[in-house]
């Protein structure tokens, strides 16, 4: 306690911190079956499965009247999922699920009350919290313990599915991904051995150190409830309950908050603060303590002069901690920003001169974003999208299994290969599907074996479209080059403080749509960093601004991660928001954002991009609205063939199921000035063979499914593309006009062609150029002279 005492002391001073908080129990029903709690409950012991608006409004102002400033969400996990009456209950009113109901309650306290909203609704997915982001401030889950015995039977989790430690952590790791200042903690006395009780504290240090998002951990004691199934199990001692949180300090360091609940403690809780806390969490003046209604919270003015006895000073924090506080960028999202600017001091702690929280605007949109434009300024290497915090830890080559057993694999005799790739090619040729195994040979093919695998997929695109080689007549619009997401690849990004930040307003972008249609451009391409401050329905106010001024172009625009971001800040689903889209004129969705579709190999190129599985689910819910999209692959960093073949079966299902896929196109990787890379942590793109495989077994793989197969010339250069071109590829992409995102990573092959150099290069190789609609039929006028 001494040593814990000290780390304390040596990262938070003299000051002990609490939040003033209203509790609000959303709902006691919940799917799982805890045998320690009394929180939960079933529907017959409940008036109504969920506290009313009217209830939820009631308990925020009484709170706001006594100067609290944290509104805390608690419920239980689903209840839907179980409980018929939940589901009528909500689907009346409705709401999808539970925790849709929870973020328009989190909407209704601000914009009623302007307390900040924390909210602990159970293990949530990756696409929930980014929804939920949006209407709070923080989030947190009890870890509990990490240990899978104590869910087996027998234990105190069995029966209780969102309490598997692996399902929890997954959930603590989904928030830091998505910059959430998150609560976690451990449960001390519920079966658990020391040895898992260290493990658990472990855990939590493991993800955090990833991330950097946990901001505080909770090191609550197990204690016996009458009518449940552990009522007589014995609860911790209280040396054992004080060793504990001082191992817990030890274990996290000086700078982290650890926490431990005075009421669990009464009336001993100062001891406490020798055992290295320093924070009481919160405590309200109003509510009572709904997990343990046996154990009231002290009152404040005993809180504040017991922890004077002990020689510290009682400050009033908010739900966020000031690390994150004073931070905004990238932890909070953009609405909320203001709701917290207006209780935080200067030293991110609540503010002592606004004793009540007010009401908060929250759907006016004039005072979430104003238009500006700055002077645009690329130079080469420039930009915060060249750094990362010094804290911040990547993934290598060792965090990807496959990658590693991959590299590391034996090599296979130079016949056996041979004969693997002939009998490969054969069956392809033959128009016969390969196996896995057989497009792993080809992805090795070398010198007369890859020049073979070259001609059989010139072959089969000759039969599949021909002789033409098509192209678009485009232009890209990057909108803002503002983005936290935090994609470890890109050097494009820019914190909206950097110099080399821009955003360009509406009349800009109409301005860039109309001089791309006076040059003869059929499309523009329509992407950007996901700015924080950006409302939701900027995506629908781009699309009006270009159709206003120019109808008739066709808008290729909003990767899937871009439809995730404007869903999740309007509240609705992606499908709701494409079917908006659609209305005002988008025509197709760039297939970006795919990078690899293998979480694994994702969340070491990007803390905070997409899963593959919600970027499946974006891309599938398009083609069912009958708007097409491109598909892709980046390739060449940290991931390794049997990735690529992965995704590529991965796109041929789904264009088996929606056949809304209009091209595949492979992008290598740009290593020059690419984070992840300068870093150490990924290798400098792929080799000149490499892209010559990657385009021809792309053919043979997607053979019959998606018949346009699109090379890069922004990234390989227009000679790398002709050779490309005679390996099954048949496309050529666009002019695009300008280029930003591949420049700045280091591409150096331009950012605009005139279509008479598209022309030129395709006459060349001997096959005919043709320019193409974004869907791939065929533009018949004659061209305008080139407006300059």
């Amino acid at each position: 306690m001494a040593v814990a005492g000290s780390l304390r002391d040596l990262g938070h001073g003299r000051t002990i911190t609490y939040s003033r908080k209203v509790f609000i129990p959303l709902t006691m029903l919940c799917r799982d079956h805890c045998h320690y709690c009394t929180f939960a409950k079933p529907p017959a012991k409940l008036e109504k499965p969920f506290l009313t608006p009217d209830d939820v409004v009631a308990i925020a102002e009484a709170g706001r009247r006594q100067g609290c400033k944290e509104a805390l969400f608690t419920l239980g996990d689903r209840p839907e999922d179980r409980y018929p009456v939940a589901r009528e209950w909500l689907a009346e009113r409705g709401y999808h699920s539970t925790l849709d109901y929870v973020r328009a309650m989190s909407i209704k306290v601000i914009e009623e009350t302007g307390l900040l909203p924390h909210l602990n609704p159970g293990v949530m997915s990756w696409e929930d919290m980014a929804r939920l982001k949006h209407v709070s401030v923080s989030m947190g889950l009890m870890l509990e313990t990490s240990s899978e015995r104590l869910s087996q039977k027998g234990g105190p989790h069995f029966g209780s599915p969102d309490k598997v430690p692996a399902v929890r952590l997954r959930t603590i790791e989904d928030a830091g991904r998505l910059s959430i200042p998150f609560t976690t903690g451990i449960l001390v006395g519920i079966g658990e051995t020391l040895r898992e009780r260290a493990e658990s504290l472990f855990a939590i240090r493991d993800v955090d150190r990833t991330y950097r998002h946990v901001q505080e951990v909770i090191v609550q004691n197990f204690r016996a409830k009458p009518g449940t199934a552990m009522h007589d199990a014995p609860e911790p001692g209280e040396e054992e309950f004080l060793a504990t949180v001082a191992t817990a300090r030890v274990v996290f360091g000086p700078k982290m908050n650890v926490q431990a609940p005075p009421n669990l403690s009464d009336p001993h809780y100062p001891r406490l603060i020798d055992a290295g806390i320093n924070d009481w969490g919160g405590v309200s003046p109003v509510t009572i303590d709904h997990v343990n209604p046996e154990a009231p919270w002290p009152k404040l003015r005993d809180l504040e002069r017991r922890t004077a006895d002990k020689g510290y000073e009682l400050r009033e924090r908010l739900a966020i901690y000031p690390g994150y506080a004073l931070k905004p960028d990238p932890w909070i999202a953009g609405k909320m920003q203001e709701p917290v600017r207006r209780l935080a001091g200067p030293d991110g702690l609540a503010d002592p001169t606004r004793s009540r929280p007010q009401a908060t605007r929250w759907q006016d949109p004039e005072v979430v974003w104003k238009p500006r434009t700055i002077a645009l300024n690329f130079a080469k290497g420039s930009g915060a999208g060249l750094r990362e915090d010094a804290e911040d830890v990547y993934g290598s080559f060792d965090h990807i299994a496959v990658t590693r057993e991959w590299i590391g694999r034996p090599r296979g005799s130079p016949a056996r290969l041979d004969a693997d790739v002939k009998r490969a090619l054969s069956r392809a040729a033959h128009g016969q599907a390969i196996s896995d195994e057989e497009a792993l040979a080809l992805f090795q093919a070398d010198g007369d074996a890859l020049e073979a695998l070259c001609r059989v997929a010139d072959d089969l695109r000759r039969e599949a479209v021909g002789d033409e080689v098509t192209y678009v007549v485009n232009r890209n619009i990057n909108f803002t080059n503002v983005c936290y997401t935090g994609c470890r690849f890109c050097a494009f990004a820019q914190r909206e403080v950097d110099a080399e930040s821009y955003t360009l307003s509406l009349e800009e972008v109409a301005d860039r749509a109309q001089e791309a249609s006076d040059y003869g451009a059929t499309e523009v391409c329509i992407q950007g960093g996901l700015h924080p401050s950006l409302p939701g329905d900027f995506y629908f106010q781009v699309l009006d601004a270009i159709k206003a001024r120019v109808p008739e172009i066709h808008i290729h625009a909003f990767s899937p991660m871009e439809v995730l971001n404007g869903s999740t800040r309007l509240g609705i689903s992606f499908r709701e928001f494409l079917q908006e889209c659609r209305a005002r004129g988008l025509g197709t969705i760039p297939g970006t954002a795919a990078e690899i579709l293998d979480d694994d190999v994702r969340w070491v190129l990007t803390k905070g991009k997409l899963p593959a599985d919600s970027w499946e689910d974006i891309v599938k819910t398009a083609h069912s609205l009958g708007i097409r999209s491109s598909s892709t692959i980046m390739y060449g960093h940290v991931d390794a063939p049997p990735h690529w073949v992965a995704h590529i079966r991965r796109l041929a299902r789904i264009q088996d199921e929606t056949g809304g896929f209009t091209e595949f196109v492979p992008l290598p990787f740009v290593w020059q000035n690419s984070p992840i890379y300068l870093a150490g942590k990924a290798r400098p793109g792929p080799t000149l063979d490499d892209n010559r495989r990657m385009h021809s077994v792309a053919r043979i793989l997607l053979d019959g499914r998606i018949p346009n197969v699109q090379v890069s010339w922004v990234k390989m250069g227009m000679d790398y593309c002709k050779l490309i071109l005679q390996g099954g590829a048949n496309d050529f992409g666009g002019t695009l006009m300008e280029e930003t995102i591949s420049r700045m990573a280091g591409a150096e092959w331009g950012i605009r062609k005139e279509p008479e150099e598209f022309a030129q290069v395709i006459l060349d190789i001997g096959r005919v150029p043709a320019e193409r609609t974004t869907t791939y039929g065929r533009v018949g006028r004659p061209r305008q002279p080139a407006a300059r």
